[in-house]
């Protein structure tokens, strides 16, 4: 299979999962609470809009496969070898430092600091208990590193993008132009449109969580005024903010996985975009459905 398939098994997996998500903590967490409402509230109705979503991104990836990997097949495969015992080692110290990590977070409020100082401490242990020793070591660490600048740096040129147009006031004015019309309009038109403005407002910020500290106090009172389920609206940025992670190039992350997969940016569109419309389509019947069950 071809390296946009290993893309879209992990990241696209990952955003779909997310946006769909009963529990995320950097979606519907965040926006729960801002809103006022219980953690967790809702759980039973987003899975049962989750599964028919992973489905069709399933789907959606084995038709890519089916289309791509006859040309692949005909490639020589891959000579295998046995994995050296010395080597087998590494993978349970893998496993251990993200043990550690996981602790470190729940128990002693660890960041990223923490994190990238454990993740070195893990690559320098790896290196010398394969047996490259530290001249090897170095190496392929250096070597590492090389192959992941051009991506570092789309994450910085993203980040720039944001706060370029946060310390300019220039996204507030666009959350206030996109979301004050929707305040005229028919409730169920109204949710729907709260989708395609998420989405929208999510190019210029492509921080899940800092989109629902930014329109969720905007969201909240206009729902009320409405007569719309706050529910509804957290159902609306979740689908519009979160699947939009795929799209929008200014995601660092995402701009990053397909430089180092290899994949072009146009060609990931040209896979994606079709898989998202049905996805988008299932987010506005789930908010639709949320309507007229009043769900709270």
């Amino acid at each position: 299979m071809d390296a946009l398939t290993a893309v879209s098994i992990s990241l696209g997996a990952a955003a779909v999962g997310a946006a769909f998500s009963p529990i995320d903590p950097f979606q519907v967490g965040i926006a729960q609470k801002i809103a006022g409402l219980p953690l967790l509230s809702g759980a039973l109705y987003r899975v049962a809009f989750m599964v028919p979503a992973l489905g069709i991104w399933i789907w959606g990836t084995l038709r890519h496969v089916a289309r791509t990997r006859s040309a692949a097949a005909e490639q020589p495969a891959p000579a295998t070898t046995a994995l050296p015992a010395r080597q087998g080692i590494v993978l349970p110290l893998v496993v251990l430092t993200f043990a550690v990590f996981i602790y470190g977070v729940l128990k002693l409020g660890w960041d990223f600091e923490q994190m990238s100082a454990l993740f070195l401490v893990m690559g320098v242990a790896a290196g010398l208990i394969a047996g490259l020793g530290l001249g090897g070591t170095t190496q392929a660490f250096l070597d590492g590193a090389a192959s992941m600048t051009f991506a570092a740096l789309l994450i910085g040129f993203a980040r720039a993008i944001y706060v370029v147009l946060d310390q300019g006031r220039i996204v507030d004015t666009l959350v206030h132009g996109l979301f004050t019309p929707l305040g005229t309009l028919p409730v169920a038109l109204s949710a729907e449109g709260m989708i395609g403005a998420h989405a929208l407002v999510h190019v210029p910020v492509p921080s899940v969580s800092g989109q629902a500290v930014l329109t969720m106090p905007v969201l909240v009172p206009l729902s009320d005024l409405l007569g719309l389920s706050r529910q509804v609206a957290i159902l609306a940025y979740q689908y519009g903010a979160g699947l939009c992670e795929l799209l929008t190039p200014t995601n660092g992350a995402m701009m990053a996985i397909l430089a180092a997969a290899g994949v072009r940016y146009e060609a990931w569109l040209r896979f994606a975009v079709p898989i998202l419309l049905l996805l988008y389509a299932l987010g506005g019947i789930a908010v639709a459905v949320g309507i007229a069950i009043h769900l709270q």
